[in-house]
C-alpha cells in the first residue's frame, strides 16, 4: 500500500484545509461519540419502518458502532498535530462515556439527593478522566500517521484495546460502555466464543479502520481493498466453529422482581415490609425447582428480620426438591457485612453463600480521599467485605450454578476464572442484580446486553433476577428467551437448558486473564514505535 501523505485529500478530510471539509471537527467528535453510546442499547422508540436496519429501542446497533468509531479514525488522521488529536479523542469518548452512563445522574441526585448542577458535574468528571485513556491512544495514532495503512489499521486496533482494557481493568475498572458490547446482534459475534469482549472490541476496531479508509478514499479504486478486506473479515466470523459444548439437561426456575422502589427500598416503614412480605410469599407459594431472588431482596441482615421469618424459609426449604437463592446482606459490626447471596436447598449442613467479590466504588467501597464526595449524598454508603475470586457453585438438580451480584457479570475475565476445572465449571450463570438506581434509562438495556455477550463468551445460559427490570433468560446462543416487563412486581417460570464444555476464550481466559491481549496489543504498539524511529 503507498504511504500515508499528510497533504493529500484524505488527509485534509474534517480539517477545514478542503472544501469539502467539515469545519467543526470537535463537534462532529461529539456527536460520533454519541452515536457509539447509542450503538450500545439504541434509546428511542421509532416506527417500525426502521427496525430493519436495527433501529430497535433497546437493541445493540453494530454498524451505528462501526460508523461512529470510523469517524474518529478519520478525524484522527485528518488532525494537525498528535495534540489536537488527543483533544479530538477526548472529546469523543468524554461524550461516549457520559452519555453511555448518563444514568448514574439519577442514582446521585434522585436517590443520593445530590444537587443536579453537581451530579451532572460528577458525571462529566469521571467520563472526562476515564476519557484520557481514548486521548492518549488518540496521541499515539497520530504521532506515527505516517506509515502504510495496513501499519495504520494494525497500529490503531491495539491502541484500540489497550484503552479498553486499560478502562475495564485499572484501579478495579469500569468497562461499562465497551463497543464489544453493541457488537452482539452483529456479523462478529460468533468470535465472542474466541477471543472474548476485548477480542470482540479489536476486531471491531479494525472494522471501524477499514470503513474510514473507504469512506475517505479519494476514488473508487482506492476503496476497494478496505472494502474488500472488510467483506473478508466479516466472512471470516461466519466461518467460525460453533462451541462444542453439550446440554447438562433442564432447570425448572423462578426468577423473582418485586418491584421495590428505590426511593423506599431501606425504608422501614414502607419498603422493607412490603418486600418481606412479596417474597416471603413468593419463596413459599412457588413450585419451581429454583426460585431466584434479585440482589437485597431481603434489605436486612439475617438477625434484623422478624421473629421467625429466618427460620421459616431454611424450614421452607429443608425438605422435598426445591432449593432458592436469595439476596441479603450478611455479617455483623464488628465482622463487617457483605452483600451476599445465600442458597437454601434440602439436606445442606452448612448454609451455602456467595459473597460479592468486585465492590462497586462509592456504593460498596470508598475510595481513598474520597469521604467527603459520599458525605454529600444521601445513600446510605460504607466498606463492606470482599468475597474470594473463585466462590463453590450452587450445585443442585446436576447443575452448577454460578453467580454474581449487580455489575460482576461486567468483568467476564473474572468470571472466566470458574472455568479453570471443566469438571468443576458452571453449567448456567446467575446475576442478581438491583437497578432500581437508575430509575427509567438505558442501563437496564445495557446490562443485560453485558450480559447476553457473556452467555456468548462461555456458551452457557444465563439468568437475570432484578429489582425493577431486566429480569429475564438468556440461552446459551445470547438470545432472551423469556423476559419480564420493567417495573411490574412478577414472577418468570422458564425451563432453563444448562451446558457443558469449555469455549476457546473460557480456557485462556480462565489461565491468563486479559494478559494475552493485553501482551499481544503491547507488541505491536511497541513495534511500530520501534519501526517509527529506525
Amino acid at each position: 500500500m503507498a504511504p500515508f501523505n499528510p497533504h493529500s485529500s484524505e488527509h485534509r478530510l474534517f480539517t477545514g484545509h478542503s472544501p469539502h471539509a467539515r469545519r467543526w471537527p470537535t463537534l462532529l467528535a461529539v456527536c460520533a461519540g454519541c452515536l457509539q453510546a447509542a450503538s450500545l442499547a439504541w434509546p428511542w422508540a421509532l416506527p417500525e419502518v426502521f427496525q430493519f436496519v436495527g433501529l430497535i429501542q433497546g437493541q445493540a446497533l453494530w454498524w451505528g458502532q462501526i460508523l461512529a468509531l470510523s469517524v474518529l479514525v478519520l478525524l484522527l488522521q485528518g488532525s494537525d498535530s498528535p495534540r489536537s488529536a488527543a483533544w479530538c479523542g477526548w472529546w469523543f469518548a468524554t461524550a461516549w462515556l457520559a452519555t453511555t452512563f448518563g444514568w448514574l445522574f439519577t442514582s446521585m441526585h434522585t436517590y443520593g439527593e445530590l444537587s443536579a448542577p453537581l451530579a451532572v458535574l460528577a458525571v462529566l468528571i469521571l467520563a472526562g478522566v476515564l476519557a484520557a485513556y481514548t486521548a492518549g491512544i488518540s496521541w499515539c495514532f497520530r504521532a506515527v500517521a505516517l506509515l502504510n495503512k495496513a501499519l495504520i489499521a494494525i497500529y490503531f486496533v491495539a491502541l484500540w484495546t489497550l484503552a479498553e482494557l486499560a478502562r475495564g481493568l485499572v484501579l478495579t475498572g469500569f468497562g461499562w460502555g465497551a463497543v464489544g458490547y453493541a457488537q452482539v446482534n452483529g456479523p462478529m459475534a460468533a468470535a465472542l466464543s474466541w477471543v472474548g469482549m476485548y477480542g470482540l472490541s479489536a476486531l471491531a476496531a479494525l472494522l471501524a479502520v477499514l470503513t474510514a479508509f473507504v469512506l475517505g478514499a479519494r476514488s473508487w479504486q482506492a476503496a476497494v481493498p478496505p472494502a474488500l478486506s472488510g467483506v473478508v473479515l466479516l466472512g471470516l466470523m461466519h466461518v467460525l466453529p460453533a462451541p462444542q459444548g453439550v446440554s447438562t439437561g433442564s432447570l425448572n426456575v423462578t426468577l423473582l422482581q418485586g418491584n421495590i422502589a428505590q426511593d423506599e427500598k431501606f425504608d422501614q416503614s414502607s419498603g422493607v415490609p412490603k418486600a418481606l412480605r412479596w417474597y416471603g410469599q413468593q419463596l413459599a407459594a412457588n413450585r419451581s425447582a429454583l426460585i431466584i431472588t434479585p440482589e437485597t431482596a431481603l434489605p436486612l441482615l439475617p438477625t434484623q428480620l422478624p421473629d421467625a421469618y429466618w427460620q421459616a424459609l431454611q424450614l421452607r426449604f429443608d425438605q422435598g426438591a426445591q432449593a432458592a437463592l436469595v439476596g441479603i446482606p450478611l455479617g455483623s459490626y464488628t465482622e463487617g457485612y457483605t452483600n451476599s447471596v445465600v442458597g437454601f436447598k434440602p439436606g445442606q449442613t452448612d448454609l451455602w453463600r456467595y459473597d460479592k467479590h468486585h465492590l462497586v466504588p462509592f456504593g460498596e467501597f470508598i475510595p481513598p480521599m474520597f469521604r467527603w464526595f459520599t458525605n454529600l449524598m444521601n445513600i446510605p454508603l460504607g466498606d463492606f467485605n470482599r468475597g474470594a475470586l473463585v466462590q463453590p457453585t450452587f450445585d443442585w438438580q446436576g447443575q452448577r450454578l454460578a453467580t454474581s451480584i449487580c455489575y460482576e457479570n461486567l468483568f467476564g475475565e473474572e468470571l472466566a476464572a470458574q472455568f479453570a476445572d471443566a469438571a468443576k465449571a458452571p453449567t448456567m450463570l446467575v446475576n442478581l442484580s438491583n437497578l432500581g438506581w437508575f430509575g427509567e434509562h438505558l442501563a437496564m438495556d445495557q446490562h443485560l446486553q453485558i450480559a447476553r455477550v457473556r452467555a456468548l463468551e462461555f456458551d452457557r445460559p444465563f439468568l437475570l433476577a432484578t429489582n425493577t427490570g431486566r429480569t429475564a433468560v438468556v440461552d446459551h446462543l445470547g438470545r432472551v428467551t423469556a423476559a419480564l416487563p420493567n417495573h411490574v412486581a412478577q414472577a418468570l417460570t422458564a425451563d432453563v437448558q444448562g451446558r457443558e464444555g469449555i469455549t476457546p476464550y473460557a480456557w485462556w481466559a480462565s489461565r491468563w486473564g486479559q494478559g494475552p491481549l493485553v501482551v499481544l496489543s503491547l507488541l505491536v504498539v511497541m513495534g511500530v514505535w520501534l519501526s517509527r524511529k529506525s
